[in-house]
């Protein structure tokens, strides 16, 4: 159903992570390359936000499991198990081909004008709404159902689920504009830290936010379709994901000479600023390739990397094999 208060105050945490860590640790939260590195190339600077975004899962268990998504069943036979496996290895060559998926290129991308992200948000959310309309749900993620009533009727959160997105709204808010500014210095312990509050910022986000939910995801992109079960929910996470760091960036212009001190700008905790340089010129057929693909695997299953790695966490019947593929998959 749709969920406009749910799915607002989830876009301002995903928002509060991903802004957070470039602002703070000078870094994008593109989640396909932090998943695929903590595993391949582990380090500082994947470690820790992986860790926080898993670690999400369990204040939202304690606290509000509602927002806890309800997953189709994992694989119950080998050839499910095989199929799931494989469109990790799509999801996984996607991603990687493609440079980046819908935190990177599409949160992250987007709100600082990147050309390059521009297109490849482009050709993947086209590439998943065409195969979430005309292809066949994959392992069971169909469209959703929504009851008597159509998908778009709004449904709104109870006292207790209200409290909850509000205080992590207000109080990631507090630590990335007060606490972490004040109180922290820039060092190598100060990054790592608020590595892991990013990730659990951007973990509660894409769960309170319904973008963890598949049947959501893919209720969304099936609008050509199946309009009756349509939710609309997700597109309020470009009015409060990409639109506040849109402004942000625009306002703050890291990376770049400050008017009045003529001098450029640093992170909060870092030395340095670790944003992609890539232009359009880079762009090649794997690339083109890459987010078709990823767009597919998105369309098919109603998962994206960061979604994936929550549901593993929840469901490791599902997840495993899925995390085997996607790691195959950036093999290649």
């Amino acid at each position: 159903m749709f969920t406009p208060i749910h799915t607002s105050l989830g876009a301002l945490l995903l928002f509060q992570g991903s802004t957070g860590l470039l602002y703070h640790n000078g870094a994008i939260l593109g989640i396909s390359g932090l998943v695929s590195g903590s595993i391949l190339r582990p380090s500082r600077d994947n470690v820790p936000i992986v860790v926080g975004l898993l670690s999400s899962v369990i204040p939202v268990y304690l606290l509000a499991p509602s927002f806890i998504p309800n997953y189709p069943n994992g694989p119950h036979s080998l050839a499910s198990a095989a199929a799931t496996f494989g469109m990790g290895i799509l999801l996984g060559w996607g991603t990687k081909n493609g440079r980046g998926c819908t935190s990177g290129h599409m949160l992250c991308g987007l709100s600082r004008l990147s050309p390059r992200s521009i297109i490849a948000t482009a050709l993947f959310f086209t590439s998943a709404v065409l195969t979430a309309n005309f292809g066949k749900g994959f392992g069971g993620s169909g469209i959703p159902s929504c009851g008597s009533g159509p998908c778009y009727t709004p449904i709104y959160p109870s006292g207790l689920e209200l409290v909850f997105m509000s205080g992590a709204v207000a109080l990631a808010s507090l630590t990335n504009h007060i606490i972490v500014p004040r109180f922290l210095t820039r060092s190598e312990e100060s990054k790592i830290l608020f590595s892991y509050i990013a990730g659990l910022e951007f973990g509660l986000g894409l769960l309170i936010s319904g973008m963890a939910d598949s049947a959501k995801v893919l209720g969304f992109l099936a609008f050509l379709t199946d309009p009756y079960n349509f939710d609309p929910s997700l597109a309020l996470v470009i009015a409060f994901g990409i639109g506040p760091s849109l402004v942000t960036y625009l306002s703050k212009k890291p990376g770049q000479i400050n008017d009045k001190e003529k001098v450029e700008t640093k992170p909060t905790l870092a030395n340095q600023w670790r944003i992609p340089t890539a232009t359009v010129a880079d762009i090649d057929w794997r690339f083109v390739a890459g987010a078709v693909a990823f767009g597919v695997a998105w369309g098919l299953s109603g998962v994206c990397p960061g979604p994936a790695l929550l549901r593993t966490m929840i469901q490791p019947t599902w997840g495993l094999p899925t995390a085997g593929g996607y790691i195959v998959g950036n093999l290649f």
